[in-house]
């Protein structure tokens, strides 16, 4: 554990500053933006060329590209460096012709991601995507690079270099609502010129990010010289095992297609409990999880993949069961915290210029209930990076698949039978049900692949520490009860009950684990203690 914790602790503190000048983005945005229309147009064009990335490049480099890295470093006479730069002439060559695809199809694109907008929004949509979509070649361009410093154990940079898009971003955001004003939250007012400044600049972010990987890939060595004898760069394997992961990634869009078909409508029957409100939730959500199991994640996966190499079943059981156990000693408190502080979150972060405070309140509703995915969201990823380790590709398609099932289908219900101001609130709810059931069962066929992932020690472990976060969150609950008795609901209150009721809960929360002796809790009180002290 000693390992992945100081591996852990490095990433951490990279992704901490970058979901904190995350958090001032998000705000800036907002501020804007608003959470009504121009809000749901950003937020719609911006997740396009993601969305294109993962589903033909991030999931195959997530799953794949990393195993297969290591196994060539391992066989190959000069250490994988040939295949690296194969791989890296593929990845850019590719992403260049798909971003060029891609911005040739924007209208469409936008088309297929909303419902029952006017004809001047679906118009400032495809501006902001025409803009943005270069994105794709220097985002993913940048995560092939960061997959190559992971398997040389890495890690600092690709956790670090988003903080630099997100300074770029704010100062852009910043620009734009100082030159826009109360029109830039307005689709029907917006000009041309400032839908430039905000999609370039939000461009000009990546471009940054990505020159920072390249910069720390070239001073581990990799010196990028492109490579055209292709026959060599294993193309036909990673199409072999990269195809069950592009069904995966298939299977999971669908289910964002019609979450964001049905929070686009539903946003424009309810100002500000559409796309926005769903996507800064959502981004809240994954605060703790990328702060924390992003981070055992990114360790823990190079690790299994040459324990899976060799064959030695118990490194990966212990491995997994370790990397659980430490998620979840700082997760199950926060998820807790959330379901009860969300509200204050989002008002200290969101009540801020352009946007409505109670637009605001809601964002912090759908928090809440985001909360409760917060623990078996973050062990169902551990659980696939199982089956990757094994370059099992296929097995997390099928789970996916019931995964992507159960929300749509609780998606829909959702859609059918709640008012339009709670439908968002309701795919939260249909997500984190899908993640409980999914989870059960990627647990059950994890386990039995590897023999057992220790399965008793960790629900052990988890009761613990429940028990030791409930006094948390209930004095957290006083914390927010009193305020509210004191004053209204502002950003200054919010901060109130965050440092006090977030604080105070945590705080008692670690010493409670202390005392119970739960050693995860331990180690990373320990940890800190001793970096405090010196």
């Amino acid at each position: 554990m000693s390992r992945v914790l100081r591996a852990s602790a490095i990433m951490a503190a990279g992704t901490m500053v970058s979901r904190v000048t995350g958090f001032i983005r998000s705000a800036v945005l907002v501020a804007a933006l608003g959470s009504a229309q121009m809000g749901d147009a950003y937020t719609v064009a911006n997740a396009i060329p993601f969305i294109l990335f993962d589903f033909l490049i991030g999931g195959i480099l997530s799953s794949v590209v990393v195993p297969m890295i290591v196994r060539r470093q391992k066989s190959d006479i000069d250490g994988g460096r040939a295949y690296e730069q194969r791989l890296m002439t593929v990845g850019t060559i590719t992403l260049t012709l798909l971003t060029v695809v891609a911005v040739l199809l924007a209208r469409p694109l936008i088309g297929l991601y909303t419902s029952d907008w006017s004809p001047r929004r679906i118009e400032v949509a495809v501006t902001l995507a025409q803009f943005v979509l270069p994105q794709i070649a220097f985002f993913g361009i940048g995560a092939l690079a960061g997959a190559i410093l992971n398997t040389r154990d890495r890690f600092a940079a690709p956790m670090w270099a988003p903080v630099l898009n997100n300074v770029v971003m704010i100062a852009v955001l910043v620009l734009y609502y100082l030159k826009a004003g109360s029109a830039g939250a307005d689709v029907g007012t917006v000009s041309e010129a400032d839908l430039a400044l905000l999609g370039l600049g939000t461009t000009a972010g990546i471009v940054v990010q990505c020159l920072v990987l390249m910069v720390s890939l070239h001073k581990v060595g990799f010196r990028f010289r492109p490579r055209f004898d292709l026959r060599e760069a294993g193309l036909g394997e990673m199409v072999r095992t990269g195809s069950w992961t592009l069904v995966y990634v298939s299977v999971t869009q669908l289910g964002f297609l019609v979450t964001t078909n049905i929070a686009s409508g539903a946003g424009a029957k309810a100002a500000g409990a559409g796309n926005t409100a769903y996507a800064q939730a959502f981004q809240l959500f994954q605060l703790p999880y990328g702060i924390i199991a992003v981070s055992v994640i990114t360790a823990m996966l190079p690790r299994m993949s040459r324990s899976a190499a060799e064959g030695d079943l118990d490194s990966i059981r212990e491995e997994f069961s370790s990397g659980v156990r430490l998620v979840a000693s700082l997760l199950v408190p926060a998820g807790l915290l959330l379901m009860v502080l969300g509200p204050a979150v989002t008002v200290m972060i969101y009540s801020w210029g352009n946007n409505n405070p109670d637009d605001a309140v809601y964002i912090g509703n759908v928090l809440q209930v985001f909360g409760l995915a917060l623990v078996p969201f973050s062990i169902f990823q551990l659980l696939l990076r199982v089956f990757y380790a094994f370059g099992d590709t296929r097995t997390p398609v099928f789970i996916g698949a019931g995964n992507t099932a159960v929300s749509i289908a609780l998606s829909f219900l959702a859609s059918a039978v709640l008012p339009a101001r709670y439908v968002v609130m309701g795919l939260a709810f249909a997500l984190t049900v899908s993640y409980i059931a999914g989870t059960g069962v990627a647990w059950a066929l994890a386990s039995r692949r590897v023999r057992g992932l220790q399965g008793r020690v960790v629900a052990a472990g988890l009761s613990r520490m429940y028990m030791a976060a409930l006094p948390a969150a209930a004095a957290a609950l006083g914390v927010l009860w009193l305020t509210q008795e004191l004053t209204d609901l502002n950003p200054l209150s919010a901060a109130i009950m965050l440092a006090a009721g977030g604080g105070l809960g945590m705080v008692l929360y670690l010493v409670i684990a202390h005392r119970m002796r739960i050693p995860e809790v331990s180690s990373v009180v320990g940890m800190v203690a001793g970096r405090v002290g010196r």
